[in-house]
C-alpha cells in the first residue's frame, strides 16, 4: 500500500492543478478572471457547453494519441529489428519532417483534401505527436543491455518471444513517459482543429479572438490546460495501479 501511496505522489499533484484550472475555467471565476484584468465583460461560454466540448476535444486527443502510439512504437520497434536497421535513417527522417511543420499548417493543407472537422486534425494530431514516441521507443529498446536478450535466446526463446517477454517489460517505463508526452502534445494539438471547423476546447479561443471575448478565450485556454493535467494525472494512476498489481 506503501508503494501505491508514493507512486500516486506526482498523479495526485497533477490532479491537482488539473482541478484549480478547471475551477477557473468555469463562467463565473473566468469572469472575474477577465474583470480584474480590465477586460470589458462579454458573456462566458455556460458550464454545459464547455462539458460537451472538452468531452469531443478529449475523444479527438484520445484517438490521435492511439495512433501515435501504434505508429511511433510500432515503427520504433521495427526500425530496433536487424533486418530493418537500413530503413531507420528514411523512417527518423520523415517523423522529423512531420514535426518540423506546424500543426496549423498541416490543417491548413489537409482540408482541401480531408475537409473541415476531424480527419485533419487527426493528420496533425499524428504528424507532430509520432516523433518524440518514434525516438522514445527506439531509444527504451537501444538502451538495453545485449546480455538480456542473449540470456533470453539461451533459456530457448524466439525473437517474438524475446520481444514481448523481455524488450517490451523492461522498456515499459520509457515507453510510458513518452506517451505521456505525447498525451500532452495530443491535447494541445487538439485545440488547434477548430480553426478546422472541430468541436474542440479551442472553439472557445478562436471564437474569442474573433469578437474580442476574453472571457471565452481564458476558458478555453484553462480547460484545455485542465484537460491536459487530469490525463497525465488519470494515465500516472492507472501505470501505478497496474504496477502494484504486478507480483
Amino acid at each position: 500500500m506503501a508503494r501505491v501511496r508514493i507512486s500516486l505522489h506526482p498523479a495526485l499533484g497533477f490532479g491537482l492543478s488539473g482541478l484549480i484550472l478547471a475551477i477557473a475555467s468555469h463562467p463565473a471565476v473566468a469572469s472575474r478572471i477577465a474583470d480584474a484584468l480590465g477586460e470589458p465583460a462579454r458573456r462566458p461560454l455556460e458550464t454545459v457547453r464547455l462539458f460537451d466540448l472538452a468531452g469531443r476535444h478529449l475523444i479527438l486527443a484520445g484517438t490521435g494519441l492511439a495512433l501515435v502510439a501504434l505508429l511511433g512504437i510500432g515503427l520504433g520497434l521495427l526500425v530496433t529489428r536487424r533486418f530493418a536497421a537500413p530503413w531507420r535513417p528514411a523512417v527518423d527522417g520523415l517523423a522529423a519532417a512531420a514535426q518540423a511543420v506546424p500543426p496549423v499548417v498541416v490543417v491548413a493543407l489537409a482540408l482541401p483534401i480531408l475537409g473541415f472537422g476531424g480527419p485533419p486534425t487527426l493528420l496533425a494530431l499524428v504528424a507532430y505527436g509520432i516523433m518524440p514516441v518514434l525516438r522514445g521507443t527506439v531509444g527504451a529498446i537501444e538502451g538495453m543491455a545485449p546480455e538480456v536478450r542473449e540470456a533470453g535466446r539461451a533459456i530457448g526463446l524466439n525473437r517474438w518471444q524475446v520481444l514481448l517477454r523481455i524488450e517490451l517489460p523492461l522498456a515499459a517505463p520509457v515507453l510510458v513517459e513518452t506517451l505521456r508526452t505525447a498525451l500532452v502534445l495530443a491535447i494541445a494539438t487538439a485545440a488547434v482543429g477548430a480553426l478546422a471547423g472541430a468541436a474542440t476546447l479551442g472553439t472557445p479561443i478562436v471564437a474569442g479572438l474573433q469578437n474580442q471575448n476574453t472571457v471565452a478565450m481564458l476558458q478555453g485556454t484553462a480547460a484545455t490546460a485542465a484537460l491536459a493535467f487530469l490525463a497525465d494525472a488519470a494515465l500516472l494512476t492507472a501505470v501505478a495501479l497496474w504496477r502494484a498489481t504486478r507480483p
